[in-house]
């Protein structure tokens, strides 16, 4: 068994430094052209593989740090990519299987955290604060999902400022649990949300900047 976890480890490891330097690269340079893409798809597996192994190890040695980046992580990464083949869910298509099961397994992890913050919290534990800032976050994306999926939708590139905002947010989960892991100076909580504070305003920022606003035809008549 501990063959296993250290073999897993590596892959986490291996994997995580894919994610986080592909996130990096694509985030300070040109967004949309060849190279972005071909490196958002080594971003893409990098991340996912790094979670499914941070999940199973978190199961292994129930640990719940990396049991949050790793549910946090995929679904960041998935739903963003599954997003690019969701363009016409305002015109007459309709969501997949895949799709509502990612976020209803967001949705009941975002319970839990929120359910085990609290539980924290009322024991004086800080890290309480953690899971409900997670938790609430997680609520607030599954509640956009749901929106999206049943046709109300306020913007015609919906799919693209989804992809943008789960890719940065994912990149952030990705630097988060790097911080974590190596923090040596910084109390806990800052180390778990230092990277939301710096890397967030720019997803309001490049989601402004690409917003598309729907034209409502019925008002516009």
């Amino acid at each position: 068994m501990e063959i296993l976890f250290k073999t897993l480890l590596i892959i986490h490891v291996i994997a995580g430094s894919i994610g986080l330097f592909t996130g990096t690269m694509n985030i300070v340079r040109r967004k949309g052209d060849i190279l972005h893409k071909k490196v958002g798809i080594l971003f893409y597996f990098g991340m996912l593989i790094n979670a499914v192994a941070g999940f199973v190890m978190s199961i292994m040695h129930e640990n719940l740090f990396l049991l949050i980046i790793a549910v946090f992580s995929f679904y960041l990464t998935a739903t963003g990519k599954r997003f690019l083949n969701l363009k016409r869910l305002n015109d007459e298509q309709k969501p997949k299987k895949i799709d509502w099961l990612l976020t209803l397994t967001m949705f009941l992890f975002s319970i839990f955290f929120i359910l085990y913050g609290i539980n924290l919290l009322i024991h004086l534990v800080d890290f309480g604060i953690v899971l409900l800032f997670f938790g609430l976050i997680s609520i607030l994306m599954v509640r956009n999902d749901l929106k999206i999926y049943s046709g109300k939708i306020k913007f015609e590139n919906y799919w693209l400022l989804i992809h943008i905002q789960r890719m940065i947010a994912g990149y952030i989960a990705a630097l988060t649990a790097f911080l974590v892991v190596n923090n040596t100076y910084l109390p806990s909580i800052v180390a778990w949300l230092l990277p939301t504070v710096i890397f967030t305003p720019l997803i309001f920022y490049w989601s402004k900047k690409n917003a598309v606003k729907k034209i409502n035809l019925k008002t516009k008549s």
